[in-house]
């Protein structure tokens, strides 16, 4: 059984534009690198038919990965959620009680975060721990060099 995940219109967009992309584009592209390969000669000895079996059997797993992912997709309706609560789709701003450093993040899906641009996953362990906090609570995030205290400052959708 696939996992639920939840996506904004933009995430799920992107991953239906590269699923359309590998299936329409690359794997002719994989198949035309196969039938080129083995009109080379004998396949016992050809590297080029391995090498382009291999990457055909790559191709079918992040296409197979990619139509799981989508299968168990979820669009969020942004203007349904509580504003009050530490949700997918919310912006956090949080103060670090260690060092008073202050940070923003929005949570979303794991195939959207980009930590670049402040996307978190849910599944991430901070992501984990802000989920369901509210303005004012102190959230303790067990991380690998022991638990950080941060404090939840703003919630906010965009």
């Amino acid at each position: 059984m696939s996992k639920v995940s939840y996506y904004s219109a933009e995430g799920l967009k992107k991953l239906r534009e590269e699923l359309n992309q590998l299936k329409d584009i690359e794997r002719p592209k994989a198949s035309q690198a196969i039938a080129e390969a083995r009109d080379k000669g004998d396949l016992s000895e050809n590297a080029e038919y391995d090498a382009a079996k291999e990457a055909q059997g790559m191709l079918e797993m992040r296409i197979s990965k990619l139509e799981e992912t989508l299968a168990g997709a979820r669009l969020i309706d942004e203007s349904q959620l509580d504003t009050s609560k530490v949700l997918v789709h919310s912006t956090v701003k949080i103060k670090n009680q260690t060092n008073g450093m202050e940070m923003s993040y929005k949570l979303v899906a794991q195939s959207e975060a980009d930590l670049k641009t402040g996307k978190i996953s849910v599944d991430s362990p901070i992501g984990k721990g802000l989920l369901g906090k509210e303005v004012g609570d102190v959230a303790e995030i067990q991380v690998p060099n022991g638990i950080m205290k941060f404090d939840i400052i703003e919630i906010s959708r965009d």
